[in-house]
């Protein structure tokens, strides 16, 4: 499944690096707009990714902030060509979290902290049907059955043979005990889970109840990391009826912190795997002989 993104995504990305390069060359959003003869809204919403960026505009704003590796400047000119493509999912509609799965789709890494459930690229197909009609209210039977298509869809971004998906999950405890459900797909979950963690693009830890009082206690949230400019990370916040993004250096930098902290508190990925292989013991029906 080609990894084309949704072009807003793509435009606030290529208008974060953008004004990146603008402030390492001292320029500010006034001066670049006097020099370019254009308004300052305009600076403004390239770099807000509120308006379409042309490889033109890319090409006079590298030579204004002397952008010499043509590398570079013809890496910035095909996203500004490509912010105009529509990703795969937009034949399903409105559909909730589009921009996370756009993130997704053109992300090389993903860290992620669930508190609640399994994430949802990890889930099987049973267990996120009953995620999503136990979670999302009013929803018709067909919108359900289309989030569940496109939940699984997702999931191809991590079996992609290649350039497979660098997943990092950090699985609360809380999320192996709820039931899901029913106990049977409890049980198939768990056994998925502990499977995909065996994969070498995969790191699954376990953050057991014992560890106590954590920095990740204030809720979910996921870290995408993008080969294409590894300095330029978004944190993703899900919430109920909007979701957050944050392309600011330093919140990235502090949702790394947090999740690095978490993966020091969590079970390391091989007792991971023993602590949910134990867990799945309590989802198999003991069946007593006369």
């Amino acid at each position: 499944m080609a990894a084309t993104t949704n072009p807003a995504v793509r435009r606030r990305r290529l208008g974060a690096e953008l004004r990146r390069l603008r402030m390492a060359s001292g320029l500010t959003s006034t001066e670049v707009a006097e020099r370019l003869l254009v308004s300052q809204s305009k600076i403004s919403h390239l770099e807000n990714g509120n308006r379409a960026i042309s490889p033109r505009d890319v090409r006079d704003l590298c030579a204004l902030y002397a952008v010499t590796d043509q590398r570079i400047i013809d890496a910035l000119m095909e996203r500004a060509r490509a912010s105009g493509r529509r990703g795969w999912w937009h034949r399903y509609g409105d559909l909730p979290h589009s921009v996370d799965i756009a993130l997704e789709a053109d992300a090389a890494s993903l860290h992620t902290y669930a508190p609640m459930v399994i994430p949802a690229l990890l889930q099987t197909p049973a267990y996120a049907q009953a995620v999503i009609g136990e979670t999302i209210p009013l929803l018709t039977v067909e919108q359900a059955a289309t989030c569940l298509k496109v939940r699984l869809l997702r999931q191809h971004r991590i079996y992609d043979p290649a350039c497979p998906l660098r997943l990092w999950a950090i699985v609360d405890e809380s999320a192996l005990r709820r039931v899901v459900g029913s106990r049977d797909i409890m049980r198939e979950q768990l056994e998925h889970l502990n499977a995909l963690s065996t994969e070498p693009h995969v790191t699954v830890q376990v953050l057991p109840h014992t560890a106590g009082a954590h920095s990740g206690l204030s809720g979910q949230f996921s870290i995408l990391g993008f080969a294409d400019s590894p300095d330029a990370g978004v944190v993703h916040l899900e919430r109920f009826t909007s979701d957050l993004y944050l392309n600011k250096p330093s919140d990235v930098q502090h949702y790394s912190a947090v999740h690095k902290h978490l993966q020091d508190q969590a079970l390391a990925p091989a007792d991971s795997r023993d602590f949910t292989s134990d867990a799945t013991k309590a989802y198999i029906e003991t069946v007593i002989q006369p």
